[in-house]
């Protein structure tokens, strides 16, 4: 009991000093992808304001001008991708962005259509629509295995590509798009995999999945990214402390139900 007490103490003493420290300077710029991933750091942003921490929220549609903006200065830090994207941006781009802290949440990847009500109803040439960025393309391809459409190299892991498939019995016509686009293209295409944040955006059922992908994989959890030189930022820190609160893991549940919280305090 007492040591929990003293836990207590301490925990409320750190964001006591970091929300000073917070207050003293220039307002927190957070960029964020627009949609809910958008309306969770607001909602963030609004209990910040409550404890005196100042976070304006930059929301933006392009993810490559997200990272862009963090390292470039224009905004402090931002939430939208997971670990694995993160370390593909870093490469590709010669960017210097970590990951700061443990909390965070997952955006379920799925299978939707508007023409069928079962996987077992998908035809022999029906077209599938997958994003043509190659991480969650890959998350769609395997999506597609272990629905039993399609049988790909193994080993490849998030590197597979339409070009592993080994078998496709049904002769599927692989469509990449714009990942902004897959849910759009229901109207044209038979199957397409949707990330729960654009779903949301457009209105979207989480539910209306032919099958979900809701795997816990600590790679996929969308966490604050800032420039290493930046990670320590009192500010920011003072701000990822309340994200970690359990409003915040209460709005998720009640708002964003498809989201799977990760890292907050129990």
């Amino acid at each position: 009991m007492m040591k929990t007490f003293f836990q207590m103490a301490r925990a409320a003493g750190l964001l006591l000093a970091l929300t000073a420290a917070a207050a003293a300077g220039e307002p927190l710029k957070i960029a964020t992808s627009a949609g809910p991933v958008g309306q969770l750091v607001s909602f963030a942003a609004s209990l910040a304001k409550d404890k005196g921490i100042d976070v304006k929220v930059v929301e933006l549609t392009d993810w490559v001008a997200i990272n862009e903006a963090v390292y470039s200065g224009d905004v402090d830090a931002n939430l939208f991708q997971h670990g694995i994207y993160l370390a593909l941006q870093n490469k590709q781009r010669g960017l210097n962005l970590v990951q700061v802290d443990k909390v965070g949440v997952i955006a379920p990847v799925g299978l939707f259509s508007k023409k069928v009500k079962t996987l077992d109803e998908v035809k022999s040439g029906d077209s599938v629509a997958i994003p043509n960025e190659p991480l969650n393309g890959a998350r769609g391809l395997i999506l597609l295995e272990r629905a039993g459409l399609v049988k790909l190299a193994p080993g490849k892991g998030f590197a597979v590509s339409k070009f592993d498939i080994v078998e496709n019995p049904k002769n599927l016509k692989i469509v990449e798009l714009d990942p902004a686009q897959t849910y759009r293209s229901l109207d044209d295409v038979t199957l397409a995999l949707v990330n729960t944040t654009y779903l949301i955006a457009a209105g979207g059922d989480p539910k209306s999945a032919l099958l979900i992908d809701q795997t816990v994989d600590d790679g996929l959890v969308l966490r604050f990214t800032a420039r290493a030189d930046r990670k320590d930022d009192p500010r920011l820190k003072a701000f990822i402390e309340v994200f970690k609160s359990p409003q915040v893991k209460q709005f998720i549940a009640e708002k964003l139900p498809a989201f799977i919280p990760a890292g907050f305090d129990s």
